[in-house]
């Protein structure tokens, strides 16, 4: 009869010994990867970083498991050193993979959850497994001395876990339910539960980034907008302060790719249109979300209001775009950025005064505003009250605003002290 050879077995309180001499040089290890992590991982949103050594229980539990062989030095398990990065959205998960895969030595990477049917929901996770780089190692090589084993170190790897927030809190609380319990839920209308509230969260997350999309399309058509509504300004300006004015750029009809429906969809294609250069479109679905029954909240209006003053401004219909930017500081006193556009059309109107008012008041909600300053500068010079010119002149200077206009308006304002001397 063949018998099988003995396995030499772990001796488990030395094991305990070995491990635990360690944890210091992996500590220090993972303190210089998520330091690491931090500087070369950039996303809109900054993600959280959760680092943690595997407990020696959880460690000595998986050796068993795996049925490895007792050896010197200790086995060294992949998942020994474990770092998560946490993120706000679905969008920066294959974001953060792409750079650590810029960064680092990736050997492994694995998708939990990937093999899921339409039907099915559970844990979800994008699993790396990363060498640790040398110049991490340096430090606390350095500190260990001759403490760790030849070539031992050069195996070393860390799991790098990549999961949104609502992903990681379902994975926190499973984990507590279900393997760190002894009796897990064997039961059909517990499991379904736990099913239905995973299928929540993955259908929050999927919520969650078509609002991130939506912004992110809004933020950069409010962007073009705003640019196009300051250009115009801008060369309107140098009319006023004395220097030729060339023609305010147009924009060109492209039609609006988005659909017309609720009021977040109807604000996205007005200022589409309004990009375009379709003004009177633009302000025929500014009117109609003014005049929705019941109407918007004075927040929501004061803004609908700011916009169609801009296209207004567009079209150069200058009575229109103030009396809609007075409106807009009527349902909002604290929209500092209407009471500035309000100013500049004071300022087209030789309002001077009117335009210093406005600018004041812009200025009193937020002082940190360069190109009030800069305007407010202007309007006062048109006043002749130049020291206060040349005071604002200086904050807008101060907060970062210095090109060919605010050195024009300087240049006047020189001469005219010179003249005064």
């Amino acid at each position: 009869m063949k018998t099988s050879v003995p396995r030499v077995l772990f001796d488990r309180e030395k094991l305990r010994l070995q491990y635990s001499q360690k944890e210091r040089f992996f500590s220090l290890v993972l303190k210089g990867l998520e330091q690491s992590l931090l500087s070369r991982v950039k996303l809109q949103t900054t993600p959280a970083y959760k680092a943690r050594i595997k407990d020696f229980s959880s460690y000595y539990k998986k050796l068993i498991r795996l049925n490895l062989p007792a050896a010197e030095p200790f086995p060294l398990l992949t998942d020994v050193l474990g770092m998560r990065v946490v993120c706000a959205f679905l969008e920066d998960l294959a974001s953060v993979e792409r750079q650590i895969a810029q960064n680092y030595e990736v050997i492994e990477v694995e998708r939990k959850g990937s093999n899921q049917t339409f039907r099915e929901f559970g844990y979800e996770s994008i699993h790396l497994l990363i060498r640790i780089p040398q110049e991490i190692l340096r430090e606390p090589l350095a500190d260990a001395g001759d403490g760790l084993p030849a070539g031992w170190v050069d195996a070393l790897v860390c799991e790098i876990q990549i999961r949104t927030i609502l992903q990681d809190a379902w994975a926190e609380v499973e984990h507590e339910l279900v393997y760190k319990s002894e009796f897990s839920p064997f039961g059909l209308p517990l499991r379904r539960k736990l099913a239905s509230i995973n299928a929540s969260l993955t259908l929050a997350d999927i919520i969650f980034q078509e609002i991130r999309d939506y912004q992110n399309r809004l933020n950069r058509e409010v962007d073009v907008r705003r640019n196009t509504f300051y250009s115009k300004t801008d060369t309107i300006s140098k009319g006023i302060i004395g220097e030729s004015a060339p023609g305010a750029p147009q924009g060109a009809g492209l039609g609006s790719p988005f659909v017309r429906g609720a009021i977040d969809d109807l604000i996205l294609e007005a200022i589409h249109a309004h990009n375009s250069g379709n003004y009177d479109e633009a302000i025929g679905i500014y009117t109609k979300i003014i005049n929705f029954d019941p109407p918007p909240n004075d927040i929501v209006r004061s803004v609908i209001y700011k916009h169609r003053g801009m296209a207004f401004f567009g079209q150069s219909k200058y009575d229109e775009a103030l009396s809609d930017f007075t409106r807009s500081c009527e349902c909002d006193p604290k929209s500092f950025r209407s009471l500035y556009y309000l100013g500049i059309v004071y300022s087209i109107q030789e309002k001077y005064e009117d335009a210093v008012s406005a600018f004041d008041k812009s200025l009193g909600l937020n002082n940190y505003q360069a190109h009030v300053h800069y305007r407010m500068a202007a309007a006062k010079f048109k006043l002749q009250e130049y020291e206060e010119a040349l005071s604002h002149l200086d904050d807008a200077k101060k907060l970062g605003l210095e090109n060919d206009d605010t050195n024009t308006l300087r240049a006047k304002l020189v001469k005219k002290f010179d003249m005064k001397v």
